[in-house]
């Protein structure tokens, strides 16, 4: 079923990138103006890569754009909101990776994230609007830790309650939440919701 949201929505996946049965693949499918940061063929851990690949997707995109980031693709695109010198609507960040802390095993070990960029994590507030959407059973950030993040940010910080890393590992495939959360990071980019934020 598609709906429309006005900005057009960019999708930047975590380290795995596409994913089939992903929530992120199953929302592009029913979007009718989104992009997606597509993968990397070399320097696949680079965070510079992963920055600039986001930089370049959005080059290409008119305004207003809604940026929809999973785990490792949040921090891709906090890193990137530290340089950038456009205007984002919003976001919806969903279980942001602590790539600070070690990983599990099978995932890229904290000494190989920060030779390749990805640590420290930014913690200055961002220049748009953003929600933060976490689980309190992530095997990669603990909840206290990326509300840490949300309250750095700025951000909005929605509990999503036992749902793992929020990816098919975990059960999701589809993630009912999807579609309520974007439209409610449009909502939060509206000038009255961005008023009273600030208040």
């Amino acid at each position: 079923m598609e709906f429309t949201i006005e900005p057009t929505v960019v999708i930047v996946p975590g380290l795995r990138d596409h994913v089939p049965d992903h929530w992120q693949t199953r929302l592009a499918e029913v979007l009718e103006r989104v992009r997606t940061v597509p993968p990397l063929e070399h320097d696949k851990l680079s965070l510079p890569a992963r920055v600039a690949a986001l930089d370049r997707v959005l080059s290409e995109v008119d305004v207003p754009v809604v940026l929809v980031a999973h785990s490792a693709g949040v921090m891709i695109a906090v890193h990137w909101a530290q340089q950038a010198g456009r205007e984002i609507h919003s976001a919806l960040f969903a279980t942001p990776a602590d790539v600070e802390t070690p990983f599990p095993p099978g995932y890229p070990t904290a000494d190989e994230l920060n030779r390749h960029g990805w640590q420290p994590i930014p913690r200055r507030r961002l220049p748009f609007p953003s929600i933060v959407a976490a689980s309190t059973t992530d095997p990669l950030a603990s909840f206290r830790r990326v509300a840490g993040m949300a309250e750095a940010w700025g951000s909005r910080l929605v509990d999503l309650g036992d749902v793992g890393h929020l990816n098919p590992a975990s059960g999701f495939g589809p993630w009912d939440r999807a579609g309520e959360l974007l439209r409610a990071a449009v909502d939060l980019g509206r000038p009255s919701a961005v008023g009273q934020e600030a208040r």
